[in-house]
């Protein structure tokens, strides 16, 4: 592995106190390492909140499903008001059954009546004719009394009324309605947590790729600024140079030039850098403005486990997959569901009364039941719906199979990016150690006045741009493995392949 020489410190705190002072709102300056970044993103990033607050609501709807097992109770409460009062008139029956009683309890003859007295009917059990006659006649004429006297106009039911009851409704069998509303709802809340997982995965990407992209500009800076003073010098030996007269006043103009060239590449690079530090704020989602300085290292690893691990944990772990898979189990139990329409629906119901005013007492206090309702024909709009679902599943499962395909592309892709990383950082240490020797050798041989300031000036910027060359490379390297990692469904373990076989940062 590449091994680093450290930057000078005093040269990098001399870069961020610039920084600072340019802003006028960041007098601070934060140190965070990737591990703290990616914390606090995750737990302050509006998309993860916003996730987390999607699973809760799933949560509920989930225990809403498990409440269809269970009877629904209810209190109804009312008050009527009808036009009339239900009332039915038997009016007619007392008048067909008077004449009947005047005619018995007046003119009847009644015999073999039974004695009703205990102490004579032993020897006399059956009372006279006369006797006979006269009992019944009076028991007649009492009859007759209350024919004429009662009510014949009874009321069912007034006109006002109000009423306090409870009632109940459990379905036993719905055809597997319940159930399969219970499973679609748990996989809905699996698909949730899923979709929350890549979403956190999606934020860690953009973490890495802004906070490396902060380390890549601040490492750009610090070659930026040293070849700035670089030039700076050199313009200043080359002034002196041209007054004693060992060099052309032209060679000390293009010294001039290269250090107004090299000014303008340090200012685009202060510029760079603020802009990414405000992306990388945006993605911490922290309060305050201040200027970050991340402590985690570019880096890149001699190797990588073989492709195929990576091709089988995309199709053990990957997001991105399982949702898609989610979203058949969801397509097979909505087809349960509507093939459920094709058995009757089973279920007990009850009703108490509570209490009442002017109610009819014809009425029961309570009932208890059990019904069925059976849709027998429907248009053809079941059998329809339960076509159209089959094709759903259909497309779904295209739609894994594309995925599927999309993501083991990626997978190779981005292996392959990385390797093209290495290789172009393994050929950069060569290429480093060749231009600090050319340089060195060239800024020699300018001070001996065998070399122009241009051949130094160039000797410097092909230097700078072998350092910024690398750092780039190493920017590459890191986000392409976030990529893969991501594809594969193992972003999580993005801080274990930091710390795998430990980090390379840019010689000096």
């Amino acid at each position: 592995m590449y091994q680093p020489i450290k930057w000078k410190t005093p040269l990098l705190i001399l870069i961020f106190l610039s920084l600072s002072a340019r802003s006028e709102n960041r007098t601070e300056v934060r140190r965070i390492s990737f591990e703290e970044a990616l914390q606090l993103t995750l737990r302050n990033n509006y998309l993860i909140k916003q996730s987390d607050h999607q699973l809760q609501q799933m949560e509920q709807e989930r225990k809403s499903a498990k409440g269809l097992y269970f009877p629904k109770i209810s209190l109804h409460a009312g008050y009527n008001l009808m036009e009339d009062k239900i009332h039915f008139d038997l009016s007619p029956v007392r008048d067909a059954i008077t004449p009947l009683y005047q005619t018995l309890g007046n003119y009847g003859v009644f015999s073999g009546i039974p004695n009703p007295d205990p102490a004579t009917n032993g020897t006399m059990p059956i009372l006279p004719e006369n006797v006979s006659t006269q009992v019944a006649r009076k028991k007649m004429l009492e009859g007759l009394n209350s024919v004429t006297s009662a009510n014949w106009d009874l009321t069912i039911q007034e006109r006002q009324f109000a009423t306090l009851s409870a009632g109940f409704l459990w379905p036993i069998f719905t055809g597997g309605k319940i159930n399969a509303a219970n499973r679609a709802s748990q996989i809905k809340y699996e698909a949730v947590t899923i979709e929350n997982r890549q979403k956190s995965y999606e934020l860690t990407n953009e973490l890495i790729e802004r906070y490396f992209g902060k380390v890549l500009a601040g490492e750009a800076l610090a070659v930026r600024a040293e070849v700035k003073s670089t030039m700076e010098h050199h313009f200043q030996d080359a002034e002196k140079l041209q007054k004693e007269g060992q060099i052309a006043k032209v060679e000390m103009l293009n010294a001039r030039l290269y250090w107004a060239e090299a000014e303008r590449e340090w200012q685009k690079s202060v510029r760079q850098n603020e802009q990414l530090n405000d992306a990388l704020l945006n993605t911490l989602a922290t309060e305050g403005s201040y200027q970050l300085q991340p402590t985690t290292n570019l880096f890149y690893l001699d190797s990588l486990e073989n492709i195929e691990f990576f091709y089988r944990m995309a199709i053990e772990k990957s997001p991105l997959l399982a949702q898609v898979a989610k979203k058949k189990e969801l397509v097979n139990e909505g087809y349960k569901a509507e093939r459920s329409g094709q058995f009757p629906t089973i279920a007990i119901s009850g009703m108490y009364d509570i209490a009442s005013k002017d109610l009819s007492p014809y009425l029961p206090g309570y009932m208890v039941g059990i019904g069925m309702k059976w849709n027998l024909f429907e248009g053809l709009s079941q059998n329809n719906k339960m076509k159209a679902l089959s094709y759903q599943k259909l497309q779904v499962e295209d739609y894994y199979q594309k995925s599927s395909s999309d993501i083991h592309t990626a997978i190779h892709n981005y292996y392959q990016e990385i390797g093209m990383y290495r290789e172009q950082l393994q050929m950069l240490d060569a290429a480093m150690e060749l231009a600090i020797e050319y340089y060195r050798v060239r800024n020699k041989a300018f001070s001996e006045g065998m070399a122009t300031t241009a051949q130094v000036a160039d000797a410097s910027l092909l230097l700078a741009k072998t350092r910024i060359d690398k750092l780039q490379a190493m920017y590459g390297y890191d986000v392409s493995l976030s990529k893969l990692l991501y594809y594969a469904g193992i972003t999580d373990r993005y801080l274990q392949y930091i710390a795998k076989m430990g980090s390379s940062t840019p010689s000096n």
